[in-house]
């Protein structure tokens, strides 16, 4: 077991890069902070290359982890090392996974076309696992999924579901041509969503907080969808317009 008791220490300097999506792609790793964030991890076979840990911390019979991984650290390192505000005393260190399996085939998946927001990505992807969906697709220019604030955001949910990235428009193409239909989300030329039948499978596009789907996008779906505003509210959050379409399009009895 390691030691390290300064925060200039040169493996707490490499770790913190990984906050940075520069960092995570040229080492190849990702950090996660909290028991139940690393236990969702390991459940999914997740490699991990350093369990960072304050003394007071006891880690669970269940993990099995090298001896020789551990590093054992002060309060004051781990908040250092940590993003958030009260870290709770464990950190690791893991690959970023390489050979996600996803392809176009029957099945119910979520689109995601430009989100910027952190917590909306964490929060969609959480949404989807719930839902039960086959796979998630974000659109180049959505935001990191294994940023920090994703990886909080999904409670352990982006070890659950198949994520990629990828041309959206090629994947609703391809879609289509396996008998999937596409729907987005438009306030304009749109339906509303409660006049659609719940469906055996979907591909639902969600778009940029501020700009929504791209139009090209919009133009190839099979239909848009929208939800009535009956108060005052501009538009809802694109994480609450997900869990509300997604559980509609998802029927109990598929």
């Amino acid at each position: 077991m390691k030691r390290i008791d300064s925060s200039k220490n040169e493996l707490i300097k490499q770790w913190k890069k990984l906050h940075k999506k520069r960092g995570r792609e040229k080492s190849g790793q990702f950090l996660i902070e909290g028991h139940h964030l690393i236990e969702e991890a390991l459940r999914a076979g997740i490699e991990v290359h350093a369990m960072i840990m304050t003394e007071e911390v006891i880690l669970p019979s269940s993990w099995v982890v090298d001896e020789g991984k551990l590093v054992l650290t002060t309060t004051s390192v781990m908040k250092e090392l940590c993003e958030t505000e009260s870290p709770q005393g464990v950190a690791a260190i893991c690959s970023l996974p390489t050979d996600t399996d996803l392809s176009p085939q029957l099945g119910k998946y979520l689109l995601i076309d430009r989100v910027q927001d952190p917590g909306n990505i964490g929060t969609l992807i959480r949404t989807a696992d719930a839902v039960g969906l086959d796979g998630v697709i974000l659109e180049k220019g959505s935001v990191d999924i294994y940023n920090s604030k994703v990886v909080r955001a999904s409670q352990g949910s982006i070890f659950h579901v198949p994520i990629v990235k990828g041309d959206l428009l090629e994947w609703i193409h391809e879609f289509k041509r396996v008998g999937v239909p596409v729907f987005g989300t438009a306030l304009e030329q749109a339906s509303s969503y409660s006049a659609i039948q719940p469906q055996k499978n979907f591909a639902l596009i969600l778009g940029n907080e501020g700009e929504g789907v791209n139009k090209e996008l919009l133009d190839n779906s099979d239909q848009n969808l929208y939800i009535p505003i009956y108060g005052q509210a501009e538009s809802l959050n694109v994480s609450v317009a997900a869990g509300i379409l997604l559980y509609h399009l998802r029927n109990e009895t598929f």
